[in-house]
Parts: C-alpha cells; structure tokens; sequence
C-alpha cells in the first residue's frame, strides 16, 4: 500500500507538471486551454486501475487549485470534469459499462433545442462503440475512444451550461477531428513512453510493484 500511494502522489506531480504546459487553445472557449495534461491524465488507469487512477487525476487537481487557487466556475468543471471518464475508457480494463457515458451523451445533447438542430454533431460520439472491440488489443484505439468519450461528455455540458447555438456546433464539425487525432496520438505517445520510462527504472533498480500493470509491448524486457 505504501508503494501505491506513493506511485500515486509521484503521477499526480508529474501530472500537475503537465497541466502548466499549455497545448492548444479548446475551441469556442477564449479563456481554457488543452495542457499537456489531456495527454497525461487519461493513462492513469491503464497503470493502476480505475479507482485508483481516478484518485491520481484528482489529486493533480487538488495540487493545481493549491498552488494557482480554487475555482469553480462551469468553465473549470467543463475542463476538468470529462477527463474522468476518458481515465475510465483508457483503463487496464475497459468495460463495456464506459459505453454509457457516450450514449448519455448523445440523448443528453439532442433533448437540448440546439443540440437537435445540430444532431450529427453528436455522431462523432459513436466512435468509442465503434473503438471498443479494439481497445484492448491496439491502444491507439484506446486512446481514440477515450478522447471521444470525453469530447462527449464536454460537448453535453457545454451545450448546457452555455447553451451555444446550432450554427456554432455545426461549424465546428470539420475541426473536431483535427483537434482529437491529435489527442489521441498525443495519448498514444505519452502512454508508450511512461510505460518504457517506468519499466526502465524498474528493471534498473531492481524493483517490483505488483498492482502496477505495465504493457509488456512497450517495456524494456521486450526490446531486449
């Protein structure tokens, strides 16, 4: 247990690290940014577990609101909220149960009268059904319904807290995709080299953790 929570607490500081790199502006939004956290946060599961990496993600943002000060205004939550269930997705063991988050989503935007005029938004929210038989097998299918999963949950709590018009989500149908290929090369990247980068240091050291769950594919024992 004393491994556990350390490991944690180390995540959770590089986390926080990544949050204070900004990495694109969110669109529609002029005053929330993309981090490099977006890259970061979702892996937390796949290393140790979704109870547990939800508690990582939670505390990089209980250090975040430490140091640069509490806030929460619907923006706030907007930003952070989504990417719990993109941890989720992304887990070591994603269950078919994450695949309601998607279809809530989906219902949730279409009862809003904006979101009904702008209904095919919501279909970019079918690409983790689509994602999930392959998920465990490819990772880059991981990472790509992970950040839909999240983009859905965002898109439904924007429609309503900010109720933005039709016209607006529809013009932002042919940047979603640019805008999410990117997060999940960015998540497929980030979850391959902390895999590398922590089996390295295990092997170098001569440490085990048992509940830490490495990709044998991405660990320093199969490039040998």
């Amino acid at each position: 247990m004393n491994k556990k929570i350390a490991f944690i607490i180390a995540f959770a500081l590089i986390g926080f690290g990544a949050m204070q790199v900004p990495f694109s502006q969110l669109i529609g939004a002029s005053d929330i940014k993309f981090s490099l956290f977006d890259f970061y946060g979702p892996i937390a599961g796949a290393f140790v577990g979704s109870l547990w990496g939800l508690i990582a993600v939670g505390l990089m943002q209980i250090t975040n609101w430490a140091v640069n000060g509490f806030s929460m205004d619907m923006g706030t939550i907007i930003r952070m909220l989504p990417v719990l269930f993109a941890v989720l997705y992304f887990a070591k063991k994603t269950t078919k149960w994450t695949l309601i988050v998607p279809a809530i989503a989906m219902i949730l935007f279409w009862a809003h009268p904006e979101g009904r005029l702008a209904w095919y938004y919501a279909l970019y929210w079918l690409i983790p059904f689509i994602a999930y038989p392959f998920a465990q097998k490819y990772t880059i299918a991981r990472a790509l319904g992970a950040t839909f999963t999240q983009h859905s949950v965002g898109g439904l709590l924007w429609i309503w807290a900010f109720n933005m018009k039709a016209t607006l989500w529809i013009g932002l149908i042919p940047i979603v995709w640019k805008e999410r290929l990117a997060m999940t090369i960015g998540i497929t990247i980030t979850y391959v080299a902390f895999n590398y980068v922590i089996s390295f240091i295990l092997q170098k050291m001569h440490i085990t953790i048992p509940f830490l769950s490495l990709n044998p594919k991405f660990s320093v024992e199969n490039k040998i």
